[in-house]
């Protein structure tokens, strides 16, 4: 049976191993520092099986031994945003909690393909990468799945037409220099600069780079998780039953794109082997400008990781 480990038991990752169960994608384990969090979420999930109709063992814990032997390990521990604060800001509270949370998997969870969800995104899975020490196929971030899907959604609701017919293509660092890419995003394979005017893309471009600071803003605590977790879940599931799906994922770049030594998003194949293929798209000048702004903007913050 594979099995599925989430660190971190807040709204982002509870959620993730609801989805993650509903899903059936493999056994579960959830963990978190504070005592009593996970395993009670943990039953509260287990007692809903009965109802749901899902046949998942489920397993929470502070004690991360009981992560050992799993295929995937997802991370979701650290502060979320508050009203203000962008995601840089995170950066060093952060980067401890993944310091110590990527020190616990490469002891327990050596084997493990390791997809990281804590902000600042970009960063903290370079983070990750260092401290575990695994391969970069195995280590990458949920980035522009989530950003993609926002993109989705501006879409569809400003056409008024079925979201299931579109495709949105987000690339870049997950915060406010992501780069949308409206050529490639599609209504029923229809390209949107065909059926929207440039006024109408920019705007909704503009949504989709601010849309998680409009949730925040909203909530007035947290972050959004709804979103987030159904992203982690889509990746989870291609890689745990080697879909290979071409995602948008916060890949290791070495030389695609023009990039080299850094974590951004970019259209990827995953499968079992975590990141199967890196797909170069592509772009006009402006994008290709706006992109390696985004890269530098991420590489300058990784150079303030202390790790």
């Amino acid at each position: 049976m594979t099995k599925i480990s989430v660190i971190g038991a807040g709204n982002v990752g509870a959620t993730a191993v609801q989805r993650l169960a509903e899903l059936e994608l493999g056994d579960i384990v959830m963990t978190d520092i504070i005592k009593g969090l996970p395993q009670g979420k943990a039953l509260d999930l287990m007692q809903s099986a009965p109802v749901m109709g899902y046949d998942t063992d489920i397993t929470g814990t502070n004690d991360y031994k009981d992560i050992e032997g799993s295929d995937v390990v997802v991370v979701t521990a650290g502060m979320p945003r508050k009203p203000g604060m962008s995601r840089d800001d995170l950066l060093d509270k952060n980067a401890n909690i993944t310091k110590d949370v990527c020190e616990n998997i490469k002891t327990h969870a050596p084997d493990s393909t390791v997809i990281t969800v804590t902000n600042p995104l970009d960063i903290m899975t370079y983070a990750a990468l260092e401290v575990t020490g695994f391969e970069h196929n195995r280590v990458f971030g949920m980035s522009g799945v989530l950003d993609s899907s926002r993109f989705e959604t501006f879409i569809a609701m400003e056409l008024g037409c079925s979201i299931q017919d579109v495709n949105a293509m987000v690339l870049g660092g997950h915060g406010d220099l992501m780069v949308p890419l409206p050529q490639y995003s599609t209504v029923s394979g229809i390209p949107i600069t065909e059926i929207m005017s440039e006024d109408t893309i920019n705007r909704l471009v503009e949504r989709t780079i601010h849309g998680g600071a409009e949730i925040v803003e909203h909530l007035k605590e947290g972050s959004a998780f709804y979103a987030p977790s159904a992203s982690i879940v889509k990746m989870v599931d291609s890689v745990v039953n080697d879909k290979k799906r071409i995602l948008p994922a916060a890949a290791y770049l070495n030389s695609e794109y023009g990039l080299n030594d850094i974590y951004l998003g970019v259209p990827v194949k995953l499968g079992k082997g975590g990141v199967e293929d890196i797909i170069e798209l592509d772009l006009t000048d402006e994008q290709k400008q706006k992109l390696s702004q985004s890269g530098a903007s991420v590489k300058e913050e990784i150079a303030k990781l202390k790790l």
